[in-house]
């Protein structure tokens, strides 16, 4: 038996820490000890579920046994949402629900991948990509966007990439850093993956959040991408567990197949708040104007903090800034960071395992009151630190 185990460990596939876990970690034990904490570490909104959605849950709750259910009419207004939206129009079999976003991705690779197939993202970029990459026993192909290429993959990085990688995982807007790819670029990096035999995994999570600009969904332009969504950011309900992936036609059933046996299906209360959530536009869109007053004041204070390098944070709610001229070992900052102000930020080695050492994360989906005063703790704490 040892035996048996012994032969076992070299085919575990080895998994990264999420160092922001780690960052969080220590702030609720500061917080249970009675420090004053403001959460920056973690990209979820503050605010809950719209109010009409929670009502729908409490009659569900109420009225509802519940089960094992795929809302059908959900997956209809989620196509409904493509057509309005991007002028799409997409069969609603096509929409897989899912237990969130991350369920999501993992079943998009393993339809377009394999054991030794190659999956290039951009570096930074979410750090999730990597690992589940690596837990498929895939490789990651990490591409490095730093500020000359506004901190996201374009169409000519790709076509360098040598061998051509197998799959492709797009993030607009991206985590870490909030940039949007433009539609003529996303245009061309469809013409190139066509061209090349890539399979596109488009991460569209953040679609909804953006300020100035317009993130369109990659189906316009690469009508096989797989797509991957959720109810976690824009629709404000992150802890309900909620996603969906639009698959091609092709793929529906293995895909569906994917899900009963790995997830079999959503919480039914999460469809069924969903579906009331989609009509809750006025409350989501004042979320997102929150956010727009919380970016302009973190872009306003960034001058006083030292903060000159960062990522344009075109959508979203992440600030990713370069702290190069203070550290090297971003986690050991953040940490610091925490204990003498309780301000929770993320590190920038969860998203760029070469460069992050020197940069960090700042989630501005927290209230305004909350960025004012974190702000008032970091002024004066960056402008104590010593210059490398």
């Amino acid at each position: 038996m040892a035996y048996g185990r012994a032969m076992l460990k070299p085919r575990i596939a080895q998994l990264e820490q999420f160092h922001a876990m780690t960052v969080s970690v220590l702030a609720h034990r500061l917080g249970a000890q009675g420090r004053s904490i403001i959460h920056m570490e973690y990209g979820q909104p503050s605010t809950g579920a719209p109010a009409a959605a929670i009502a729908c849950a409490h009659d569900t709750l109420d009225t509802d046994a519940m089960g094992y259910w795929e809302s059908h009419a959900l997956k209809v207004r989620i196509a409904r949402h493509y057509l309005d939206r991007d002028g799409i129009d997409i069969d609603p079999a096509r929409v897989v629900l899912t237990c969130g976003a991350s369920p999501a991705l993992v079943m998009a690779l393993s339809l377009t991948g394999w054991p030794g197939a190659r999956v290039a993202f951009a570096r930074p970029g979410y750090v999730a990509y990597r690992n589940s990459a690596r837990a498929l026993f895939m490789e990651p192909v990490e591409v490095p966007c730093g500020a000359q290429a506004g901190f996201q993959i374009d169409a000519a990085a790709i076509a360098a990439i040598d061998p051509a990688p197998d799959v492709l995982i797009l993030a607009s807007p991206a985590n870490p850093t909030g940039t949007v790819i433009a539609d003529d670029e996303l245009a061309r990096i469809a013409q190139v993956c066509a061209a090349r035999g890539i399979a596109i995994i488009a991460d569209e999570i953040y679609h909804g959040i953006t300020f100035g600009k317009i993130a369109r969904s990659v189906l316009a332009v690469a009508p096989d991408a797989l797509i991957v969504n959720s109810f976690s950011k824009y629709f404000s309900m992150p802890g309900w567990r909620l996603g969906w992936l639009v698959v091609p036609p092709a793929m529906v059933d293995q895909a569906r197949a994917r899900m009963g046996n790995l997830f079999l299906t959503p919480p039914v209360l999460s469809q069924k708040a969903a579906l009331v959530a989609f009509d809750c536009t006025a409350e989501l869109e004042s979320h997102v104007a929150t956010y727009a007053r919380n970016r302009d004041l973190l872009l306003a204070a960034l001058p006083a903090l030292g903060l000159d390098h960062i990522a344009p944070p075109d959508g979203a709610f992440y600030i990713y800034a370069d702290v190069g001229h203070l550290t090297d070992d971003s986690l050991g900052f953040a940490l610091r960071l925490l204990e003498d102000t309780g301000v929770a930020i993320a590190p920038g080695i969860d998203f760029d395992p070469v460069e992050g050492g020197r940069f960090v994360r700042f989630s501005f989906a927290v209230s305004t009151p909350l960025v004012e005063q974190a702000i008032a703790r970091l002024v004066p704490w960056f402008a104590a630190q010593p210059i490398r």
